[in-house]
C-alpha cells in the first residue's frame, strides 16, 4: 500500500495537499504522520524524513521503491499510476490549462503564503483585516486568486473548478481556501462559495475535523497567537 508521510495537519498546507486528493480519489494509502516539533538538523521531524527522503520535508510519497517527494511531483506520479480517476480533466485543453494553474499555485502567491500561514484551527479576522489594509501583495494574491477561479468556475460550470470531479487544481488550492476561511479574506460571493464546497467534500472536511482534533499549538507555526 502506498505510504504517505504528512506533518500537522493544522498547519502542512504541502502536506494536505496529496492528501486530500487520496482521499478524494478513494486510492488506499497508509498514513505516516510525523509531528512539527522544529526544523532544526537535530529535531525528530528532520531525523524521521531525512531517513525518506533527502529533502527532509513533507509530504513524502513511498511505493515500495519508489519514493516521491514534492507535491507537484506526486501528483503527477499518482495520475500516471491511476489513469482511471481522472485526476487531472479528461479534455486536453482543459488538462493544459489545470496544470498552469497548478503550477501557478506551486510557485506563486508568495505574498498570501508569507502573510497569512495555514492555521485551520484558528479564527483571525482582526488580523486578516489588518493584513488586507497593509499589505498590498495580499491584495493581490487574492485578487488573482478570484479571477483564476472566478474564470475556471463560468468555463466549467462548477461547482469544483474544472466541473464537478475533484481534481489535483482543487487539492492544490484546497489550503488557500483554508487561508481565507481562517484569515476572512474578503472575496466575491461565486469565490466565497467555492471555498465554502471545498470545505465541505469528504477528503476535504476529513482533514480538517482532523486537524481540529490535534489541538497541538506550535509556538513556531503562531506568528499571530501566543495560546489557544
Amino acid at each position: 500500500m502506498l505510504q504517505l508521510y504528512i506533518g500537522n495537519k493544522n498547519y502542512s498546507s504541502w502536506s494536505m495537499r496529496p492528501w486530500v486528493l487520496l482521499r478524494e480519489a478513494g486510492i488506499p494509502f497508509e498514513e505516516v504522520a510525523v509531528r512539527f516539533d522544529s526544523f532544526d538538523p537535530g529535531s525528530r521531524f528532520k531525523q524521521t524524513l531525512q531517513a525518506v527522503t533527502p529533502t527532509g520535508k513533507v509530504p513524502v510519497l513511498v511505493d515500495g521503491d519508489t519514493t516521491v517527494w514534492d507535491t507537484l511531483a506526486i501528483a503527477e506520479y499518482l495520475a500516471e499510476q491511476y489513469p482511471d480517476k481522472h485526476l487531472w480533466p479528461q479534455d486536453a485543453a482543459a488538462r493544459a490549462l489545470a496544470r498552469s494553474v497548478v503550477a501557478e499555485m506551486h510557485s506563486g502567491f508568495g505574498a498570501l503564503r508569507s502573510a497569512c500561514p495555514m492555521n485551520i484551527e484558528a479564527h483571525l479576522p482582526e488580523t486578516g483585516a489588518l493584513l488586507w489594509r497593509d499589505r498590498p501583495g495580499v491584495r493581490a494574491d487574492v485578487q488573482r486568486l478570484a479571477d483564476m477561479w472566478g474564470a475556471l468556475l463560468r468555463q466549467h460550470g462548477g461547482p469544483l473548478l474544472f466541473g464537478d470531479r475533484f481534481t489535483i487544481a482543487d487539492a492544490f488550492f484546497a489550503p488557500v481556501c483554508m487561508r481565507l476561511r481562517t484569515y476572512a479574506l474578503p472575496v466575491p460571493e461565486p469565490i466565497a462559495a467555492y471555498v465554502d464546497h471545498v470545505a465541505s467534500r469528504p477528503g476535504v472536511k476529513a482533514w480538517i475535523d482532523a486537524a481540529l482534533a490535534e489541538q497541538d499549538f506550535l509556538d513556531f507555526e503562531e506568528p499571530y497567537r501566543l495560546g489557544r
